[in-house]
């Protein structure tokens, strides 16, 4: 979306993992978010998609708490890594949640502070706290260090705790359909690419997945993405009519765009 660049996906068969290859260096990264479309980073209203966005989002936001508070009957301590601008945090934080954060971003995390939400620009921040909840909203697949995190957020995360992570499905039929122009591999940005079964081998060792569950709008937004990364469309109906076909198939073989995997650490 910012540079234009191309970049391969690679294949990891034991895990059913894909890898964006190369993986810019880390110094470099940041320059591929410095964009107003990334919207997660900037509140950004301008235009269709983000107007429907911003509609899907504060419908999703509360749908994420009322599901936080069902796997951990009642609120506690709650982490949010990749809070961006604190919007979910807030929302926690209404619902009587002892909220933090982690935001490596400056421009999200100074939005989140003017909205009151106290962030860490690093999770190493709290590897000595333990925490009720640790969300993971469509954040894994940007972090490099992968297995490095997963034992970070098994010693931030108490017995008995949850781990939900959010991620797009590369199995799903919009990526299918859409391929090399599928919105959600958005590279590369996205290092990794997962599928049920990566995510399951990946957290088995610390976490018991006892849950998943889709994100219905992913597919529709994705879909318009798509739709304008491959004609140039800015509004598209047919990128609606394959949102539709996604859901649709993924009812019976639940390979939604995106999925929540809601994860318990063994007390």
């Amino acid at each position: 979306m910012v540079s234009g660049e191309s970049f391969d996906l690679i294949y990891d068969e034991s895990l059913e993992l894909l890898k964006t290859d190369p993986v810019p260096p880390i110094e470099e990264i940041p320059s591929y978010y410095n964009s107003e479309e990334y919207i997660s980073h900037t509140d950004n209203k301008k235009g269709l998609l983000e107007f429907l966005y911003g509609i899907v989002k504060n419908h999703s936001l509360r749908k994420k708490v009322s599901l936080v508070n069902k796997l951990n009957k009642g609120a506690g301590s709650i982490l949010d890594v990749g809070a961006g601008t604190g919007d979910f945090l807030r929302e926690a934080k209404k619902k009587g949640w002892k909220t933090f954060g982690v935001e490596p971003n400056p421009s999200a995390l100074k939005r989140a502070q003017e909205k009151g939400i106290s962030l860490e620009s690093e999770l190493g921040a709290f590897v000595d706290q333990k925490m009720d909840v640790v969300t993971l909203w469509h954040v894994l697949e940007h972090i490099p260090n992968l297995e490095e995190t997963i034992e970070t957020l098994s010693k931030i995360v108490k017995p008995g705790g949850t781990l939900i992570i959010a991620v797009p499905n590369y199995k799903s039929y919009d990526a299918k359909h859409y391929g090399e122009f599928w919105a959600a591999y958005d590279v590369p940005r996205h290092i990794w690419h997962f599928s049920q079964n990566s995510i399951e081998k990946l957290f088995k060792a610390h976490f018991k997945l006892e849950d998943i569950k889709p994100l219905y709008f992913d597919s529709f937004y994705v879909s318009l993405l798509s739709e304008k990364y491959k004609t140039d469309s800015k509004f598209s109906l047919k990128a609606f009519w394959i949102g539709c076909k996604s859901n649709w198939r993924a009812r019976r073989t639940n390979e939604y765009s995106s999925l929540i995997y809601c994860l318990k650490k063994p007390k």
